[in-house]
């Protein structure tokens, strides 16, 4: 026992010794200048939350040491609606705190792909939803739609959210007018949709099988399907460009098929649902932003053991990388895996990751220095506040877990649902630098000023 506590304290405060000062990634005044930063995937069907590049931080020197983020502790106060939103806002208020806590100011951009976007695309549905009690209606006019897209953005500032929100997630007002779906009323809902089979498909979203195995996925795939009076296969190619429109109207379905959902389901359920959902889309995808690594390649492509040539050239690579976002355990495999592929293509045939030190968490945002790496969990997690402290957010214990090689140029056939579906093993003892303090779950505080990451096992 006490041998547990002195190596929960030992880690502890040898993480306090190096904890240093979170960079800044989001600045207002370079909003407007980003003519080629970081092209987020390409949404679809099932497509990763989508993040706009305009509002993408942006630096124009990588070598640059970036300033620390300061406690940030939300300004709240009395917001000015339209009065023409038929809707009241206090039913969905604990919604709309966890909104403007996961879209807080400083914060919105870095955490926008994984946590930002996905909850308030939770909320847009949530408050069709609520609309749809009163009146029946599964999509607003588009005067209406406005004015409460106003008041929405307006509530969410006045609670400390960043208003640039919909740039960041490409949403707007049109998201609550379901699009050129034909069907936006709860009759001619029910009468084409069986309903009692997408309730029980989508009530209780696992965490852990609905990205492998989906039954809620399929479930509104199959109602948007019926409403849309689009009968034709996602997987043939043919046509594709007449097609188009028919994709559209079924995208616009399934926010239709959304909102009934919302409209049956109480609040926190249906968020649970849609914020599983949408993990299970955005660690799909890398969303990060692979310039063409010409440079890494020259210098790596004939290696067969670790050079400081081949390797400055790669951590060079990397640090530009990690001042873009904040990203999953899983997305960094993702790009961990396309990064390689990319440098296979090039020439380097040798698994550099392995013979210059990388790991999962060198493709997320870094500590100052590169000290300390963060990887969020695949599963849906949340920024929380603390009066004393500030935002903060909860990072995986992945410091030891290499970067995987890829076997080939193509990530064509990568997958994360091998039949385990789960991430790479954690480190063997032999790989810890205190090798008695093994065993058992330690979670021990990193303080990077305002940001206590506890930092926990991979789930």
């Amino acid at each position: 026992m006490w041998l547990q506590v002195l190596c929960a304290v030992s880690v502890w405060l040898s993480s306090f010794e190096e904890a240093v000062a979170l960079q800044t990634v989001y600045e207002q005044s370079h909003v407007s200048s980003i003519p080629d930063l970081a092209k987020p995937p390409t949404s679809g069907l099932f497509g990763p939350i989508e993040i706009s590049p305009a509002v993408i931080p942006h630096f124009t020197d990588p070598d640059e040491p970036l300033p620390p983020m300061y406690p940030t502790f939300p300004t709240r106060y009395e917001p000015v609606l339209t009065g023409k939103c038929p809707v009241n806002f206090s039913t969905i208020s604990s919604i709309m705190d966890k909104t403007a806590s996961d879209c807080s100011l400083p914060l919105a951009a870095v955490v926008g792909n994984v946590i930002c976007c996905p909850q308030f695309s939770s909320l847009i549905r949530i408050f069709q939803g609520l609309y749809s009690v009163t009146s029946d209606k599964l999509a607003l006019q588009n005067s209406v739609a406005n004015d409460c897209f106003t008041d929405i953005i307006n509530i969410l500032a006045s609670r400390g959210a960043n208003s640039t929100i919909p740039t960041l997630c490409s949403i707007n007002s049109s998201n609550l007018t379901g699009g050129s779906c034909p069907v936006k009323d709860v009759v001619s809902f029910e009468k084409a949709v069986n309903a009692s089979r997408l309730l029980e498909a989508c009530t209780t979203v696992d965490p852990l099988k609905e990205c492998c195995r989906p039954i809620c996925q399929p479930a509104i795939m199959d109602a948007a399907l019926k409403i849309s009076g689009k009968q034709f296969s996602l997987n043939e190619n043919k046509n594709l460009v007449g097609e188009l429109s028919h994709v559209d109207t079924l995208t616009d379905c399934k926010g239709v098929v959304f909102t009934y959902l919302s409209r049956k389901l109480s609040p926190d359920a249906v968020n649970t649902a849609f914020r599983i959902l949408s993990a299970c889309k955005v660690n799909k995808v890398c969303p990060l932003d692979f310039k063409q690594p010409t440079e890494v390649i020259k210098e790596c492509r004939n290696v067969a053991a670790p050079g400081p040539s081949c390797c400055s050239s790669l951590n060079a690579y990397i640090a530009g990388i990690q001042k873009q976002m904040l990203i999953t355990n899983r997305q960094a495999i993702v790009c961990a895996t396309m990064f390689g592929s990319m440098l296979r293509k090039g020439g380097v045939m040798s698994n550099i990751y392995e013979l210059c030190d990388v790991d999962l968490k060198d493709f997320s945002i870094q500590a100052a220095y590169g000290q300390e790496g963060c990887l969020l969990r695949s599963l849906p997690s949340d920024m929380i506040f603390d009066n004393l402290t500030g935002y903060s957010f909860t990072c995986d214990l992945s410091d030891n877990i290499a970067a995987p090689w890829p076997s080939s140029s193509s990530i064509s056939s990568f997958s994360l649902c091998g039949p385990e579906m789960s991430l790479p093993a954690l480190p063997t003892s032999e790989t810890f630098k205190n090798p008695g303090c093994r065993g058992g779950r330690v979670e021990f505080l990193i303080p990077i000023v305002s940001f206590f990451i506890f930092s926990t096992l991979l789930y």
